[in-house]
Parts: C-alpha cells; structure tokens; sequence
C-alpha cells in the first residue's frame, strides 16, 4: 500500500499533510479499507501513480489524459477557491522579474521560459495554449524540474518567465522572501485542477466520501494551511478534452 500528497508538498505544509492523512486513514480503516501508516511525500511520482495498491495520490491533468486515464480512478479534485476559477478548477500565472520593463507576453518572445515538466499542464500546456495565438512559442528554455524551482530561476535571472501553478504560487508569496522580486504577467484560463486518484481496485466513492469528511473534521489552522475548502467531482472528459502541446521542448 503507499499513499502521498506530494503536488503542493513544503516543509511548512508537512505537519498538516501528517495530519489530514491521520483523519484520512483512520476515516478508511472504517470503511473496511487498509492504507498506510504515513504519506509517501519523497516518493517517486510516476511510481505512485502506477503502483496497483496505490490508495491515495494526486496527480496533474496532463499525466492523467496521457498515460493515467484508464489505469486509475479519478477520486475528486480539492477545491482551493482559487481566485478566477471555478470550484476545483486552477490557472496559471506568468511570473517575471518585478524590475522587468517588458509590459506584456508578446515582448517575452524571446525571452528564456523556465518549465517544470513537459507533461506539466499549469507549467507547460497551459502556457502553449495561451502564447500560442500570439504567434510564437519560445525557443530558449530552462527545464527547472519543479514550480517553485521556476518561479526562483526567474528571480536569479536564469529564466526571464515562468508559467506557475496558482496554488503553488500562492502558497510562494506567503513562504518565499524571493517572491518580492516577482510579478504576475497574465494569467491563462482556468482549467480542472490536481485530481486525486486511486488504483482500480480501490472503492473511488468511499474514497471520495472519507476525504470530504476529513476536510471537514480537519482543524481550522490546517485547513487554512491547505487551502482546503472542499472536494469536488470533475469528470474526466472534462480533463481529457483538454488539448496536449503540439510541440513540446525536450
């Protein structure tokens, strides 16, 4: 069995985590359904994902309308409230360097675009569908592995632009002084945020179930840590009629 919550993980999140999985697991455990002890936070994500006794992980909508959909079931997304998103539904902001002249994304063209993953959707995806009927995508990038990785390359002047996560980037600016030397862009569209999911021989509605009564029985502290507000049911054509990069950086 193995379970994490790895996508918004930070050290000052961990606590929280801890606790939620406690109310989680012990929500399971009376449900008839085993699960570990502790979340797997160092984990390696595809091995997570793809591990038949998987019984709790969150994923990204790209990962899951390439290879995941079919091998896993969805559970439902959290809903953070982001701002200019539906429930459950996330976006992405352009950050820049705060000092950068530059007023809007045609004068980043040339620009050096810092990404986390190719098959990232808030890092990579979302920002090919909203630079692309500018008439260009960018030819010089930075591969940065992760979200806050991209948002500090930016502030180091490795990277000139960075397309993050809004949850990652708000959980930025609170934890991160760096994020004084950064600035919002623009911000693409919203589409389905970070779905959790299960293996397939999981029981997904349990599931469902005891994660929205844990968010409810989760203290006010944490659940304002986690930006928790509730869980929602997005169906999964809504992330599979999403449209993958048609050219993607190595």
């Amino acid at each position: 069995m193995i379970a994490n919550l790895m996508m918004y993980e930070r050290p000052e999140l961990q606590g929280a985590h801890a606790r939620f999985w406690d109310l989680v697991r012990s929500a399971l455990a009376d449900n008839g359904i085993a699960a570990p002890e502790t979340l797997s936070q160092d984990a390696d994500a595809n091995s997570v994902w793809t591990d038949p006794e998987m019984v709790l992980s969150q994923t990204c909508g790209m990962p899951y309308r390439l290879w995941l959909h079919g091998k896993v079931q969805l559970i439902g997304t959290p809903n953070y409230a982001l701002q200019g998103c539906p429930a459950g539904y996330y976006r992405s902001a352009f950050v820049v360097r705060a000092d950068d002249p530059r007023k809007d994304l045609k004068a980043y063209k040339d620009a050096v675009f810092a990404y986390n993953q190719a098959h990232s959707q808030s890092g990579y995806a979302a920002a090919f569908w909203h630079v692309k009927p500018l008439g260009f995508w960018f030819e010089q990038t930075f591969y940065s592995r992760g979200h806050v990785a991209s948002a500090k390359a930016v502030a180091e002047g490795q990277a000139d632009i960075a397309a993050i996560d809004a949850q990652t980037w708000r959980n930025f600016e609170r934890y991160e002084a760096v994020a004084a030397r950064l600035r919002v862009l623009e911000w693409t569209i919203p589409t389905p945020g970070l779905p959790l999911i299960t293996a397939l021989a999981q029981d997904k509605d349990a599931i469902f179930d005891v994660v929205a009564q844990a968010i409810v029985a989760l203290n006010d502290a944490d659940r304002a840590l986690l930006d928790f507000k509730g869980i929602e049911r997005i169906p999964a054509d809504a992330y599979l009629s999403i449209r993958n990069p048609d050219k993607q950086t190595p």
